[in-house]
């Protein structure tokens, strides 16, 4: 069976001129794994027409460029694939290039052009791959036997920005926002699975771009109760420095629930909690701006909680909650955030948020602001809204002068190292200000 999908670079085409007897020669070429799909990216010489249509028996993807050439290697790409067995190329009417991609299994193949940008010179092409019986995992609420029944976590979706052939920002020192937010991210993710009552859910686990939409998409198949997207922010004056906050703008959510209503492919969905598939428009707007109007504050006290620990690791940018249109942010039933750790334009800024101790501060902020206003808002039906009104599972204190780790477990009847534990100390050093949760006895 033979499937056929021709693509033009229109964006690209800018006059009659015959631009495309001319060679378009694949200078480079990256694949980008991700656990959905596999992303190719071809760096052209020149804008260039081409035709992508699968075969199977057995299994294939094959790009036609007319008069081109391959300058690149392929050597070793399919090896950072687990849908690409190989990559060949072969030369049609004398002067066609063909590209064949054998596959692991049966995909749907999609493309589309990018014209060059600040970080890439060259035109590309990129194709995606999709495995076409492909089944979706999602992360599972984390349980333990001695849980509540009926009780489940909080859940946390972490989203690190970018990612694959989106680098983000490159600071001083040719720093990629792309690797330093991802570090971030797991940091997060690592201090969410050791909390009780908490499950963090990554969006993004490695080098690899997730479209916009696709990112609250996911967090909304995980039933995620926030959602953060981390990022380091860059601006051309290399003296802005300081952290900040975003939630969606009123006029973004707006929009948006406009846009839900529009679409079709919504009516089904759930919006906190509630179809709008058997609703009138009116009834349905309704709904979906209350939806809004409850994440919009949600947001805002979430914000504020973050910015409070931020505040204690790096200088504020603006030292309220932001608002702005970012489509990451547009879920219509989420409690969202953007979170800018830094600019990375900003040497000085640059280099803290390279450096691993640094990531893990900034981690520790976001996860102390999170926590703390989950602790005392936590939603219905999770296990820290069964406990509310109980003895708190942490007591918190804050160090003064002259306390010792030591003394402080004497006096809580605790052992030193639970508190090391549930601090993620690695010494006993203390600092004047320092916050620590000590478990109940």
């Amino acid at each position: 069976m033979r499937r056929l999908n021709f693509v033009l670079l229109a964006g690209l085409l800018v006059s009659w001129l015959p631009w495309s007897v001319a060679n378009a020669d694949v200078q480079d070429v990256r694949v980008w794994q991700s656990p959905d799909k596999t992303r190719l990216v071809f760096d052209l010489s020149r804008p260039h027409e081409h035709k992508i249509f699968t075969l199977s028996n057995p299994d294939r993807v094959v790009i036609d460029l007319a008069n081109a050439s391959m300058k690149a290697s392929l050597d070793g790409l399919s090896e950072r694939s687990t849908t690409i067995r190989r990559l060949r190329t072969g030369t049609r009417n004398k002067t066609d290039l063909r590209i064949v991609i054998d596959v692991a299994e049966a995909v749907d193949a999609s493309s589309f052009p990018l014209a060059p940008n600040d970080v890439y010179n060259n035109n590309r092409l990129v194709v995606d791959l999709e495995p076409e019986n492909q089944t979706r995992v999602i992360a599972p609420v984390k349980k333990d036997d001695s849980y509540n029944d009926n009780k489940r976590d909080i859940i946390i979706a972490i989203d690190a920005g970018h990612g694959g052939e989106d680098p983000g920002a490159i600071g001083y020192g040719r720093t990629k926002e792309k690797y330093v937010v991802l570090a971030i991210a797991k940091e997060l993710e690592r201090l969410l699975k050791a909390e009780y009552g908490f499950t963090p859910f990554m969006v993004r686990t490695g080098d690899y771009y997730i479209g916009l939409r696709e990112r609250t998409a996911k967090a909304r198949k995980a039933n995620a109760d926030f959602f953060v997207s981390i990022h380091a922010d860059a601006f051309k004056i290399a003296s802005a420095s300081g952290s900040s906050v975003f939630m969606l703008s009123e006029r973004g959510a707006t929009s948006e629930a406009a846009r839900w209503l529009a679409d079709k492919e919504n009516e089904s969905d759930l919006v906190g909690g509630v179809s709008l598939e058997d609703k009138e428009d009116h009834l349905a707007m309704t709904l979906l701006d209350l939806s809004m109007t409850h994440k919009r504050n949600a947001s805002v006290q979430l914000g504020n909680s973050i910015l409070g620990q931020m505040s204690r690791v790096s200088k504020l940018h603006k030292k309220q909650v932001e608002e702005a249109a970012f489509v990451v942010l547009k879920a219509p039933d989420i409690p969202a955030l953007l979170v800018e750790t830094g600019f990375i334009s900003n040497p000085q800024e640059a280099r803290k948020l390279a450096d691993r101790s640094y990531q893990k501060k900034m981690a520790r902020a976001i996860f102390d602001g999170v926590t703390g206003y989950f602790r005392i808002h936590p939603p219905r039906g999770t296990l820290l809204a069964a406990d509310k009104g109980k003895a708190p599972v942490f007591n918190t204190y804050v160090i003064r002068r002259g306390d010792t780790l030591s003394e402080i477990a004497v006096r809580n009847g605790v052992a030193i190292a639970d508190l090391r534990r549930v601090n993620d100390l690695k010494n006993d050093r203390l600092k004047i200000g320092q916050t620590i949760k000590i478990p109940n006895s």
